[in-house]
């Protein structure tokens, strides 16, 4: 049997930065690291299913750090990952409708703002509805290239020796000798020291394959909807951002937008598809935002972004067992923060000294342990 000193149950961006983290460490000795996938393929689903976007202010105070840490990295990547970086620049715009002196209070202080007036919103996103009555620009938002992202973690993973397994879903994990026997779908088993769950939505079913009680991590599924509209020259336009949290869009072709209801429904672990009630709710709400003319869905999907119950990230080491660790609950921030995310969860991993990136953040509110000792 195959014996590895980490095993990273899913194959998404999560387990894929963590990995690539992990082989590439300073170390007396080589780390043997394996990566089980339960898809034929990585990232098939919340990270293949992305809004590939980055958004500072997004995911409060608590996700603020990890995003802000990680956009240099993803801006200018080192060689040794990627020839260029994995941002393109389109800056944000948060508009709102009630006049509340306190509508943008949940972006904060931190992230570079500027309010907008009515002229310059008409100037900038022209059509858009009289009823949003102040604005507030962050420039810095940015689309991510997920999928160079995603692939080249993977690669930087296999160049430092990881192995990765498609169509391995875990079934059960015994941990005994300090040491894990893991069984696999098709039947084979492997040997882990540290059992590393990265399982996104799946990852409470995880954990109770392995004889751990759940976190609470509960999938939440997301509807995007791409249409063409009677009006040209908005793929660059600002992503537009409703602060009441009922809709985004962003312009994805010359005559095409992105939108989101901005929906977070309840489900379990599944092959996420957008139901007709909510591509028809995105379909309303972007015709209320502005008068473009919406000519026809070109096409529509759905992901699951996964929360624990404070709605912040879950990294460290199980509260009840040695060698179990939690890598989840990266919500709606996943991507934005990988950079930053994967070196603060290698340095606990490993018990190295963490990266100068992420020196500065305070690992305690991510730990797993906050939920069984309040």
């Amino acid at each position: 049997m195959e014996c590895f000193d980490y095993v990273i149950v899913g194959g998404g961006i999560a387990g894929a930065s963590l990995g690539a983290e992990l082989v590439g460490r300073a170390s007396g000795t080589a780390q043997r690291v394996l990566l089980i996938e339960a898809e034929a393929i990585p990232g098939m689903h919340s990270t293949g299913r992305s809004a590939a976007f980055w958004l500072e202010s997004y995911g409060g105070p608590g996700v603020v750090a990890l995003s802000t840490a990680s956009h240099e990295f993803l801006s200018s990547p080192p060689a040794d990952l990627a020839e260029q970086g994995f941002l393109r620049t389109r800056g944000a715009i948060h508009v709102d409708s009630t006049g509340r002196a306190d509508a943008f209070s949940h972006i904060p202080e931190s992230v570079e703002t500027r309010p907008m007036s009515r002229s310059e919103l008409d100037a900038t996103v022209p059509g858009l509805s009289p009823r949003f009555v102040q604005a507030l620009e962050e420039p810095g938002c940015a689309d991510i290239d997920v999928a160079a992202l995603h692939a080249a973690y993977l690669r930087q993973f296999r160049r430092g020796g990881g192995a990765i397994r498609t169509n391995s879903r875990l079934i059960a994990a015994v941990r005994s000798d300090d040491v894990w026997t893991i069984r696999l779908e098709d039947g084979s088993s492997v040997e882990a020291g540290v059992l590393v769950n990265a399982a996104g939505a799946w990852a409470d079913l995880v954990a109770a394959a392995a004889g751990r009680a759940p976190i609470g991590i509960a999938p939440k599924r997301r509807t995007m909807v791409q249409l063409r509209v009677g009006r040209s020259g908005i793929a660059r336009m600002p992503q537009l951002l409703d602060a009441a949290g009922s809709f985004y869009f962003k312009g994805e072709t010359d005559h095409s937008v992105w939108v989101s209801p901005h929906d977070e429904i309840a489900c379990l672990p599944c092959d996420a598809q957008p139901e007709e009630i909510d591509i028809a709710v995105a379909v309303d709400r972007f015709e209320r935002a502005v008068d473009w003319p919406v000519e026809r869905v070109e096409r529509s999907w759905a992901g699951l972004r996964s929360f624990a119950p404070d709605r912040l990230p879950v990294h460290g080491y199980d509260s009840s067992v040695r060698d179990f660790f939690w890598f989840a609950g990266q919500g709606g921030f996943g991507i934005q923060t990988a950079p930053a995310a994967a070196k603060l969860a290698a340095a606990l991993l490993t018990g190295e000294a963490p990266d100068p990136m992420v020196a500065h953040i305070d690992p305690d509110p991510y730990a797993p342990t906050r939920f069984t000792t309040r």
